[in-house]
C-alpha cells in the first residue's frame, strides 16, 4: 500500500494513544477532543485530496526509490518540476484547509536530510544516507503522516547549550550499541501530537564541543518517554465551549494547532539516526531546510491563506454594497499584488532550484527567491489583514452570535438591522470567517513561521554579491579602474 485513502487513515488512528496534555488536563481521547480533532480532520482532508483525479499530479509523485506512486508529502525532490509541484501542494492544501497541512514540515525535512546525509557519507564514510532512504521507503510504503521538529526551547538565548540547562536543546545523553538516548524539547510543532512519525533536526549551528546537540533522527508518535503539551488559545476555549462547530470561524479545520514535544530519556535505534555528532554539518542542514520551508510555508502556503482572506473581504464588500468604492478597489488590488508577488518569488525559487550537493540527486530551491517570498509574506500579511479589517469595518470584531438569528426574541432585529445587499445570515457568517483571520493568530504565526523576518533579512544580505553590484555601478559611472 503506497497510497492510503482518507478512510484508511481515519481507521488507522482509532484508539491512538499519546501522553498528551491540553489546558492542564490529560487528553484521554485524542481523536474526539474538540481541538485535536481539527488536526485529524485536516489530515483526513489531505488524504482525500490525494484521491481526487484532478489533484493527482500535485498531490502524488513517483518514488525514485521504488517506482511506486506515493504521496508527494513523502517524496524526495528530484528536479525543478518536483519543486514546482511541492509548492503547488502547499498552495492547494492551504486553500482547501485554511490551516496547516500538518505533513508539510516533515516533507521538507526529508529532502533536506537526503541532501545533507549524502554529503556526510561522502566526506566521512558514514551510512546515514542509506538509513534515511530505508526510512523513506518505510513511510512511503505505509503512507504515514510525518511531521517535523526543529525549534528548541533554547532557554537563555544569550548562552550556548553547555552554559545552561543542557535540556534547553535536544541532545544525546547516552550512546549504546542499539541506539542513542535523547533529552530535551522542541516547541511550535505543528500537528505532531497526532502524527504517525516525527523527524527531528538540530535547532542550532553547533560548535566543537557541542557534538551531542548535532543530532537528527525520527521517532514513532507516542514513543516511550515522549510527552506532548498542546498550545492553548482563546480559540481553544471557544471550540471547547461550542458544541456546534458550524458557528466557528473555520468550522472543521480551525487554527493551526501546535505543541511542545518533551523527550525524557527517549531511545532512538541507530537505523533512525541520521546525524550524530557531525557539528560542521548542522549549519548547512538548517540552511537547506530553511530555504525549502520558506519557499513552501512562507510563500505558497500563506498565498493560499491570502486567497481566502481576499475572497472573504470581497464578499463582505459586496454584501454591504461598497465593492465599487475607489478605496475598496485599491485596497483589494493591493492585497492581490502582495499575493501575486509572493507566489511569483515562490515559483522563481522552484524554477531556479538546483541539485545540492552535485551528485546527490536531491534538488533544493534557490535561497534568494525563497527568502524573498517569505520576507514579502512576513510584511505583506499584516497589510492584507489590515486592509481586510478596514473594508469589513467593525463587524468581524463586534458581530452578534449567529444564534441570535435562531432566538425569536432577537431574530427579527438582527435580520432587519444587519442585512445589507445580502441577508444578515450571510453577513454574520462571512464576518465570523474573517474574524478567524484578522482578529486571530495568523499575523504572528505568519511572521515567525519558517523563521522570523530578521532571519530572511540576514540571509538575503549574506547572499547578495555586493562586489558585482559595485563593479556594475563603477563601470557605468566611468571609474577608470
Amino acid at each position: 500500500m503506497a497510497i492510503r485513502t482518507a478512510r484508511d487513515y481515519r481507521q488507522s488512528i482509532q484508539g491512538m494513544k499519546r501522553r498528551a496534555y491540553l489546558g492542564g488536563k490529560r487528553i484521554e481521547n485524542l481523536i474526539e477532543n474538540p481541538t485535536i480533532k481539527t488536526i485529524v480532520e485536516a489530515n483526513v482532508r489531505v488524504y482525500e485530496l490525494t484521491e481526487f483525479p484532478e489533484y493527482q499530479d500535485v498531490m502524488t509523485a513517483t518514488s525514485h526509490l521504488t517506482g511506486e506512486k506515493v504521496s508527494r508529502a513523502l517524496h524526495i525532490f528530484q528536479n525543478t518540476e518536483d519543486l514546482l509541484k511541492r509548492a503547488g501542494m502547499a498552495l492547494l492544501t492551504s486553500q482547501k484547509l485554511g490551516t496547516c497541512n500538518y505533513r508539510c514540515v516533515g516533507c521538507d525535512m526529508l529532502s533536506t536530510l537526503a541532501s545533507v546525509t549524502w554529503e556526510i557519507d561522502k566526506e566521512k564514510g558514514t551510512k546515514y544516507n542509506q538509513r534515511l532512504y530505508n526510512y523513506v521507503k518505510f513511510v512511503q510504503a505505509n503512507d504515514l503522516a510525518v511531521s517535523g521538529a526543529m525549534t528548541d526551547t533554547k532557554g537563555d538565548r544569550s548562552k550556548r547549550p553547555l552554559e545552561q540547562d543542557p535540556d534547553s536543546y535536544v541532545h544525546v545523553i547516552d550512546r549504546t550499541p542499539e541506539g542513542i538516548i535523547v533529552n530535551g524539547a522542541k516547541e511550535h510543532q505543528s500537528g505532531a501530537i497526532i502524527a504517525d512519525e516525527t523527524i527531528v533536526l538540530p535547532g542550532l549551528a553547533c560548535r566543537k564541543g557541542e557534538e551531542d546537540y548535532a543530532v537528527a533522527f525520527a521517532f514513532t508518535g507516542g514513543a516511550e518517554g515522549v510527552t506532548y503539551i498542546s498550545q492553548y488559545t482563546p480559540f481553544t476555549a471557544e471550540r471547547e465551549a461550542e458544541k456546534n462547530v458550524r458557528y466557528l470561524g473555520n468550522p472543521i479545520y480551525g487554527q493551526r494547532e501546535t505543541c511542545i514535544i518533551i523527550f525524557d530519556k527517549v531511545f532512538i535505534p541507530w537505523e533512525r539516526v541520521f546525524m550524530c555528532g557531525e557539528t560542521e554539518y548542522t549549519q548547512r542542514c538548517i540552511a537547506r531546510f530553511a530555504k525549502t520551508h520558506r519557499m513552501n510555508c512562507g510563500g505558497a502556503c500563506k498565498v493560499g491563506f491570502a486567497d481566502l482572506i481576499i475572497g472573504a473581504t470581497q464578499l463582505l464588500a459586496e454584501y454591504t454594497g461598497i465593492q465599487k468604492a475607489p478605496h475598496v478597489v485599491e485596497e483589494i488590488t493591493s492585497m492581490i499584488k502582495i499575493r501575486e508577488t509572493s507566489y511569483a518569488c515562490t515559483l522563481a525559487s522552484a524554477y531556479t532550484g538546483r541539485e545540492e550537493p552535485i551528485g546527490s540527486g536531491v534538488w533544493l530551491p534557490d535561497d534568494v527567491y525563497g527568502n524573498a517570498a517569505k520576507l514579502n509574506t512576513c510584511y505583506g500579511f499584516w497589510d492584507i489583514m489590515a486592509w481586510a479589517g478596514d473594508i469589513s469595518g467593525g463587524l468581524p470584531v463586534t458581530t452578534p452570535h449567529e444564534k441570535d438569528l435562531e432566538n425569536p426574541e432577537t431574530k427579527g432585529y438582527v435580520e432587519k438591522y444587519l442585512k445589507g445587499t445580502a441577508p444578515a445570515s450571510d453577513r454574520l457568517r462571512i464576518a465570523k470567517f474573517l474574524q478567524h483571520w484578522i482578529a486571530g493568530l495568523h499575523g504572528v504565526a505568519t511572521w515567525h513561521g519558517a523563521g522570523s523576518a530578521q532571519a530572511q533579512m540576514l540571509t538575503l544580505y549574506r547572499l547578495t554579491d555586493f562586489e558585482e553590484k559595485k563593479k556594475l555601478a563603477k563601470e557605468l559611472a566611468g571609474f577608470k579602474d
